[in-house]
């Protein structure tokens, strides 16, 4: 991880505990949910899961801070099995529409529903944190799956597999534990994992140079 998106994570850290913390005395601090929703999934139709790096306040706090108490297990690969995802996608906003239509037109009550939504779903995130890895609640979490799913092709990462050395730095520094050194091929091959962050920490662990993002590398 370079200094700099160290230092745009933890202030992305900063404004969620202050909204999570706040949200309970102004319950209209919740919109900052469906806002961040609506702006994840702009960037995802044109950028795929770039949101989810520093951008999503959450994904920045799990980084920050859950990172320290986590022992960085394997994610099980379950959380990354699409019918999973879906299904988790399919009750939360099932849950999400039920409140909604209930508590409308009020919008202190509503407001009140999302940060509740988001302290339960964080305490959920912090839980994995502790038992496998932080990031592991952004490959289930509903937004990552949407993104995942319209941006798949967005920006994709590449590898050159003259230069790979096959060290495997770029799963070490990965933080959603892909395994880019694995797309090999003759030639410049697609990494194929849509839940790639884009934020850039195997292109630069990758003594190689293997990895890099855009057009051709030769």
């Amino acid at each position: 991880m370079t200094d700099k998106r160290k230092i745009k994570q933890f202030f992305s850290a900063v404004v969620f505990i202050i909204i999570l913390a706040l949200g309970w005395k102004f319950p209209f601090l919740g919109f900052f949910i469906p806002f961040c929703m609506l702006i994840g999934l702009g960037i995802g139709l044109w950028h795929g899961r770039k949101w989810c790096d520093w951008y999503c306040p959450r994904g920045s706090f799990y980084d920050s801070l859950a990172a320290n108490i986590s022992p960085k297990r394997k994610i099980p690969l379950i959380f990354r099995s699409i019918y999973l995802r879906i299904a988790i996608l399919i009750i939360l906003m099932a849950a999400m529409s039920v409140n909604l239509i209930f508590r409308w037109p009020d919008a202190g009550r509503i407001g009140v529903f999302f940060v509740a939504l988001l302290t339960a779903t964080t305490i959920l995130g912090v839980i994995l944190a502790i038992i496998f890895h932080q990031r592991a609640w952004c490959m289930i979490c509903p937004i990552g799956t949407i993104i995942n799913l319209i941006g798949r092709d967005k920006k994709p990462l590449k590898i050159n597999s003259e230069l790979c050395i096959d060290c495997g730095n770029c799963l070490k520094v990965c933080p959603m534990q892909l395994e880019s050194y694995k797309y090999k091929g003759k030639g410049i091959k697609i990494v194929g994992e849509r839940d790639c962050l884009k934020c850039g920490s195997c292109v630069i662990a990758c003594p190689g140079k293997a990895l890099f993002f855009g057009g051709n590398k030769e």
